[in-house]
């Protein structure tokens, strides 16, 4: 007996959180932007009336604006985001325990074991539609079919706020006719290359011979064909199996290049700041630390290295990553962006060799139980509550603020 697969994707999600507390831009063209100032404006949302004058996301505001110059944008709010995916989430599990989410605003359900309950795959769909515009003001779209790539398809076919149907009988006439790029994981450039082999078309990619594909994309060459011809059956996870956390990191593109050493360490001491909290937030410490730093004209070097003993405080992560960026990295050279990363992850309570010198230990100790300390200060006050004395009034585009938002 075949799955029944649904694929819920959240419509303008950004967007539309944001008009929940804003209704006077409801029938304006709207979008949500990073800030222009700090090198960070693209469009991450917009709502149906800009998408009426054309407006895409990730393109960036001055583009958009040259499209609708009547757009108004407001900033992001991460956090809140992030509250509604998991209220979203919450709704789904009524329907059944097997909930994958594939980012902040899609996710998959398989509700095989649920149809005696709830209907069929296309009721459920239309009853979830209608639950989370009842009592989150918010729309999707869903697709319902036999597999996860067919239904992710389905969900984009038709939008906004509306449930498509894919079958074994209806795949052909309803995805076979659209364009080759429209099949889940081909980006653009596979696009091209397959319509220089005169496949433009999801049905002619399926028709095509997989060995033909495999000698010219590899295992994506095969994968590819398996999509197009319904193929593919990956299984839906459990809400409760979602993928171990491999790694927590942080980036930062600044509104200037950075020059000398004090720039760097201003940097580096923001991002070990978020990096720490959002390991003690997971209950984790890192085993090593990687930087990777990117100059004006986007070169980029990586480098890492292991710790002594695990850690999750900042002042532990800022000391090695100065060290790797000293090692590296001429400090007199601009940079444009550094991203830190806590690697070998393990949970903190896991056992380590203790040091042989135990002011090395205490010195440890102090530094958590501080930084546990501005933890809880946060989360009573607010991430702007307390910070940093060297991050005060820098003009790198660092903005105490914005921790509010994370």
């Amino acid at each position: 007996m075949d799955r029944t697969i649904l694929h819920c994707d959240m419509n303008g999600f950004y967007a539309s959180v944001e008009l929940l507390a804003l209704p006077q831009y409801r029938d304006v063209p709207m979008a949500v932007c990073g800030s222009p100032d700090n090198r960070h404006g693209i469009i991450l949302a917009k709502n149906e009336h800009a998408k009426k004058y054309g407006v895409v996301t990730a393109e960036t505001v001055w583009q958009a604006r040259k499209k609708c110059p009547q757009l108004v944008l407001v900033p992001p709010h991460h956090k809140l985001y992030k509250e509604y995916s998991l209220k979203i989430n919450e709704i789904y599990l009524r329907f059944t325990d097997m909930v994958e989410p594939f980012s902040i605003d899609e996710s998959w359900l398989d509700v095989t074991g649920s149809l005696k309950l709830f209907g069929t795959g296309k009721e459920i769909g239309d009853r979830i539609r209608e639950t989370v515009q009842e009592e989150l003001g918010l729309t999707l779209s869903v697709g319902v079919s036999f597999n996860k790539v067919f239904a992710k398809m389905g969900s984009d076919y038709k939008k906004p706020n509306a449930t498509t149907v894919i079958t074994r009988d209806n795949y052909r006439q309803i995805l076979w006719p659209l364009p080759v790029g429209e099949l889940f994981f081909v980006g653009s450039a596979t696009e091209e290359k397959l319509n220089q082999m005169g496949i433009r078309t999801i049905g002619q990619l399926a028709q095509s011979q997989p060995q033909v594909l495999t000698a010219v994309f590899g295992k994506h060459g095969q994968q590819m064909y398996e999509y197009a011809n319904g193929l593919e059956d990956s299984p839906v996870a459990r809400y409760t199996d979602q993928e171990e956390i491999k790694s927590v990191g942080n980036g930062i593109t600044f509104r200037r290049n950075l020059e000398g050493e004090k720039d760097v360490a201003v940097a580096v001491t923001a991002l070990s700041d978020r990096v720490a909290t959002r390991l003690r937030s997971h209950g984790l410490k890192c085993g090593g630390v990687k930087v990777d730093i990117k100059d004006p004209m986007f070169q980029t070097i990586s480098r890492q290295k292991q710790l002594d003993r695990p850690t999750n405080t900042a002042a532990e992560l800022r000391e090695a990553a100065m060290e790797l960026i000293r090692r590296s990295w001429k400090v007199s050279d601009p940079i444009r962006l550094i991203t830190l990363t806590g690697i070998n992850l393990r949970e903190e309570n896991e056992a380590v060799q203790l040091s042989l010198f135990d002011t090395v230990d205490e010195r440890r100790e102090k530094n958590e139980k501080m930084e546990r300390t501005v933890d809880s200060i946060r989360r009573r006050f607010g991430g702007g509550a307390i910070t940093y004395g060297g991050l005060m009034g820098n003009d790198i585009g660092i903005d105490i603020e914005e921790e509010k938002q994370k």
